[in-house]
């Protein structure tokens, strides 16, 4: 499960921000999750679709504008 994994936030969020999202490394995937409520739940993508996404949030395709 992943609260046994340790979950990271980017470099790049400020110290002490608690509003970014945070990833840890599974098994065989990659989860994400709220840092502003992490019991909230969090999401799991396999390596290949965690490339997806990440591509996709790179180039703007899920910003909400």
């Amino acid at each position: 499960m992943a609260e046994m994994h340790t979950w990271k936030k980017s470099s790049r969020s400020g110290a002490g921000s608690n509003n970014c999202v945070e990833l840890a490394c599974l098994d065989n995937a990659t989860a994400v999750r709220d840092s502003k409520q992490p019991a909230a739940g969090f999401l799991t993508f396999t390596p290949e679709s965690f490339t997806t996404f990440m591509a996709a949030v790179k180039i703007g395709r899920l910003d909400r504008n």
